[in-house]
């Protein structure tokens, strides 16, 4: 009996993918969720699991092909011949006097994302050592090897032939954009094109923030069980200014604004494959702590490519942190259709005038990048000062100041 493997539903709004990886080939044997293949979509990467134990017969749709939501990817024959498939690796491995180092490698499957990471970088299956469960490969294992010393031959075996005639072209490398920098290409010019964006900038004195973070850092992880970072207080101080200046929290359609009663706030997160933003749903409603754990368990989710699309979508403000790479000011590109995106950036002792005196101080620049066709420069400015008095004296934050 032959079953039909078909692309999943992808999410609101995204009615294709592009076929990244196939980690079976025709005559495998495959059993029952054991995973066949992953897709790129605008934002997220989706792992196909098997619908049922058997050998996978045909490959329809091969690596590269963009298909739309249920098309057809593969066909898997059901039936006595895919019985013993899955007994003949631990006989092989009982037979065979392997190593003790490769052994493990053949009774874990690696992680989906590892094996897309090593396809992509012609590693072969037993060049990364694994840290995962039983030796099981995962992402930052390949993430290691490649940041590794690799010998200089490499690079010119790697780069594929291209028309060029200077001599140059024999030290580059030639390699398609994947899917997901294809649509944050795209969606940062429409950006761009579409709104009239403009960016005011302030700073914040984080002397506050960072005595009461000292003060009560070792209370809130014996309580919480997580760390009490910058984030939550950020957060916390743009909801707080939200509800005064709601236009940064509202977006254009057509011809109508539709303001948000609600903060879904987005959370720009770096990973290897290009930037994302998972979003902290209802973020207004939850208590540091709440926030702190989500934004945690988001930022792994996004590393690992785990991000789902439900995960991504709906955010009505972003929070981008440069900081964390050095950024000592920027301009941070609006994230569509948004209208507003604050970028916190380094922390840095400078020296500044209190009362006559000159006395060095913690401070950080912030940057509030909005869309001029909803939001007025008085109201972008008050939003990022608001910001600024919340960050330098959090009780505020308490009193509703």
């Amino acid at each position: 009996m032959s079953i039909e493997v078909r692309v999943p539903t992808l999410g609101e709004s995204v009615t294709e993918a592009t076929v990244a990886t196939w980690f079976k080939k025709p005559g495998d044997a495959v059993a029952a969720d054991e995973m066949l293949c992953e897709l790129e979509t605008d934002k997220v990467t989706v792992e196909v699991p098997a619908p049922a134990a058997g050998v996978l017969s045909e490959i329809v749709a091969a690596e590269g092909e963009t298909v739309g939501v249920d098309a057809l990817l593969a066909q898997i024959t059901e039936g006595e011949g895919a019985a013993p498939a899955p007994k003949a690796e631990p006989k092989a491995e009982a037979a065979a006097p392997a190593p003790a180092a490769t052994a493990p490698a053949k009774d874990v499957e690696d992680a989906p994302s590892a094996k897309k990471l090593m396809a992509d970088n012609n590693l072969s299956d037993g060049s990364v050592q694994g840290t995962g469960k039983d030796g099981r490969v995962m992402k930052e294992d390949v993430l290691n090897a490649l940041s590794a010393p690799k010998p200089a031959a490499s690079a010119p075996a790697a780069a594929p032939a291209a028309p060029r005639s200077a001599p140059d072209a024999a030290r580059e490398e030639r390699v398609k954009m994947t899917r997901l920098r294809q649509t944050i290409a795209r969606r940062l010019k429409e950006a761009q094109n579409t709104a009239a964006m403009l960016t005011t900038y302030n700073e914040a004195d984080m002397s506050g923030i960072m005595a009461l973070r000292n003060e009560y850092k070792d209370l809130f992880l014996k309580k919480h069980g997580v760390k009490l970072g910058f984030m939550s207080f950020f957060v916390k101080a743009c909801c707080h200014a939200l509800k005064e200046v709601p236009d940064v929290n509202a977006e254009i359609d057509g011809d109508h604004v539709v303001y948000k009663n609600y903060v879904h706030m987005g959370v720009a997160v770096g990973t290897p494959t290009g930037l994302v933003v998972p979003v902290v749903r209802d973020a207004d409603q939850k208590s540091f702590a709440d926030i702190e754990k989500e934004i945690g368990e988001l930022g792994a989710k996004g590393r690992d490519g785990k991000l789902t699309m439900a995960e991504m979508q709906g955010g009505s403000f972003t929070i981008s942190n440069g900081g964390v790479y050095g950024s000592l000011m920027s301009s941070p590109i609006l994230n569509p259709p948004q209208s507003g995106i604050l970028g916190m950036h380094k922390i840095q002792d400078r020296v500044m005038v209190e009362n006559g005196q000159m006395v060095i101080r913690p401070m950080m620049y912030l940057a509030l990048s909005y869309d001029h066709r909803i939001v007025d420069g008085k109201g972008a400015v008050t939003f990022l000062v608001r910001v600024k008095e919340a960050l330098e004296d959090p009780r505020r934050l308490l009193m509703d100041l």
